[in-house]
Order: C-alpha cells, then structure tokens, then sequence
C-alpha cells in the first residue's frame, strides 16, 4: 500500500513540477522545484512541508475530473498519515492509539474508570464522592508522588518516542546534522510555527469549509496552539508556586496558575469546537479518509482535556471533585500516549520540514548569488 502510494505521490509531484502553477502558494512547490528526481524520503518531506491550505487544489486546471486526476492535498495527507504509522515506536503502541475520535473517547473513559477505582482504593477517605477542602485537597485523593511519578514516566517517554520518530524522519528526508543545529534555520522554522505562515495559504487563507479562501481555519489553529501553551505555562507556574515558593494547591481563580489555565481552556474547547465544524462542512474530495480520522482524534482529546479541566475547577469544592479527578486525569494519560502515534507528533516532522525548507532557501539564495 505505502509503495503505491508513494508512487502515485511521485506522478502528482512529477506533473506539479512541470506545470509549476502553484509555486507562490507555500513553501512545497520551491522545495519541488530544486527536486529533479523524487525519492520516498523527499516525498515524506514534502508531505510534511504541506500545511493542508487546499489552495492547490482549488487553482489545478488537472484535478479530477480531468485524466491527470491531480489531488496534491489528499495525496500528501495520505503520506503523513503513513509517515506516523511508519516512525512510530513501538508498531503495536502506533496500531493501538494512533486512531480515531471514537476509540480515543472510549480508552479515556477507560482510564478515568481505572483512576477512580484506584482513588476509591487509595484515597485516605477510601471513597471517591464527598467534599475535600484546605490545601492539598487534590493530593487527598491522589498523592502527590502518584501524580508526579505516573505524569513524569509518561513524559519520559513521550519525549523520548518523539525525538526517536523525529531523528529517523530526519535521517530518511536525508538531511544532515549539522542542518537541525542550524542556529538560523531553527530561528526561521521557529518564526513560521509561531506565526502558522503556511495556513495563510497563498495569503488569503485556507480553503475551509468551502471553495473560498478564509483565516477561519487559521484562526481557530491558533486558538488551539496558543491554547495549549497556555495551559502548559499554566503548569510551570503551578509548579513553581508550589515547589519553590511553598503555596500549595489549589489557587484562587485570580492566580496566575488558574487565570492561564482558564484561558488557555476555553480557547482550545473554542478552538477544537470550531475546526470539528469546519471539517464537517468542507469539501471532503482535497482530503485523505484516514487523514480525516486522526484528525477528529487528536481534536477530540484535546478538547476533552481541556473541558474536563475546565469542569474540575468549577467542581473543585463539591462532593463530584473526586469523579471530576478522576476523568480530568483518565483524559491527560490519553493524551499524553497518543502524543507520540497521532496527529500531535505531526508538529515534529512538520518543524523539522521548516527547518530542512530554511535551509534549501538559503543554499538556492546562494547558488543565485
């Protein structure tokens, strides 16, 4: 299957280089150009350099039904999806978690399930309903060195996984070491990242949900990427109030920890929510079927993290803070051993494609000069 449709790729790609129509739309077509001969590792490159803007799609005199039948988004999103199931590691973890929205609700469910059996069983109060107050009142139901064991462990090894998968794909889109310690080229991709240059599309947007383009796309993306790195500040902040400034949890809703959290809460529930919707309404012909899935996964635990975050402060003084424990946490471990055989590892593949576009710009820049 991988070779076929790398082969079918590499038609699309090899027509796309002759006609060279969409060149000023995203930095896939100037990498395609300086590509005479298109190798599997430049294809997985490609396809990772491809934001999903769906502006090719839209501006291609060849797509279908024309006899070139010219699909460069559905055809590079299907190369993404390989690229994840082929880096991820360990193959039976990819297989069992890199899946859709329904089979990442049903195991969160299952480990929230397990978390609250495990609060039942361990809790001081040995009972998972009923009012915990004063400081600590989470650590009462779960002790602090559980949560800083099981969540530290699980970050271990995300991170670990994640810079394993993103060594190998570096290695197969042939770049070179010294390229990803560019000092410069990690500042360029890094700017792009921040500023989600490529979902712009060719400046006015992507094509979402129709034949149009609009920033909706771009903006709920943003929501959701700023989102998380609020909440992530939210949890540094925590900690640091914690362990170097010795106030305990839980903080008051003015509290920078809370304050951070909230907001980065509602923007991704406001963000996820949103681009559920677009995918629903948009045209499904520029789009991979198993592309789509993931896609619906990834969006549905984020926002289930998000809300039953949300759901936990303002059911932090009432006899459900245990239940509401228990399903924030099942939904964090979720996640946390999805990161890696998802949607959310595309970040790493996707910078490392910046970084790798970085420096084929500046080295064509050059050979100009």
């Amino acid at each position: 299957m991988l070779t076929e449709l790398l082969e079918e790729a590499n038609r699309q790609l090899t027509i796309c280089n002759a006609c060279r129509y969409c060149e000023g739309y995203c930095a896939v077509f100037p990498a395609l150009e300086i590509r005479r001969e298109l190798g599997r590792g430049d294809m997985v490159y490609l396809a990772n350099l491809c934001h999903d803007c769906r502006a090719c799609y839209y501006a291609c005199m060849y797509k279908p039904p024309h006899e070139f039948a010219i699909n460069i988004p559905e055809v590079l999103s299907a190369v993404r999806e390989q690229t994840y199931s082929r880096y991820g590691w360990p193959q039976f973890m990819t297989r069992l978690l890199g899946s859709g929205a329904l089979r990442t609700v049903v195991t969160s469910l299952v480990a929230a399930l397990l978390i609250a059996a495990g609060i039942a069983l361990f809790a001081p109060n040995h009972r998972i309903f009923g009012v915990v107050t004063g400081p600590e009142s989470f650590y009462q139901l779960v002790p602090f060195l559980v949560l800083v064991s099981v969540f530290s462990g699980l970050g271990v090894y995300v991170l670990a996984v994640i810079v394993a998968s993103g060594l190998k794909f570096w290695r197969d889109t042939q770049g070179r070491l010294r390229d990803m310690l560019s000092l410069r080229a990690l500042r360029a991709a890094g700017a792009d990242t921040l500023q989600l240059r490529y979902l712009r599309g060719g400046g006015e947007g992507c094509y979402y949900p129709e034949d149009v383009p609009s920033m909706a796309r771009r903006t709920m993306h943003s929501l959701v990427f700023y989102g998380f790195l609020l909440d992530f500040a939210a949890t540094v902040s925590a900690a640091v109030l914690q362990d170097f400034l010795g106030v305990l949890p839980p903080y008051p809703l003015l509290s920078v920890p809370v304050m951070l959290g909230v907001t980065g809460g509602v923007m991704m529930v406001v963000g996820t929510t949103a681009l559920v919707r677009l995918k629903q309404t948009s045209d499904a012909r520029p789009s991979s079927p198993s592309m789509v899935v993931k896609d619906y996964g990834f969006l549905a635990a984020l926002n289930l993290v998000a809300t039953t975050g949300l759901l936990l402060l303002a059911l932090r003084d009432s006899p459900l803070l245990g239940a509401a424990l228990a399903v924030h946490l099942g939904s964090l471990v979720i996640l946390f051993l999805t990161m890696p055989y998802g949607k959310f590892v595309h970040f790493a593949y996707r910078y490392l494609a910046l970084v790798q576009s970085s420096v084929e710009s500046r080295r064509t820049e050059q050979w100009g000069d």
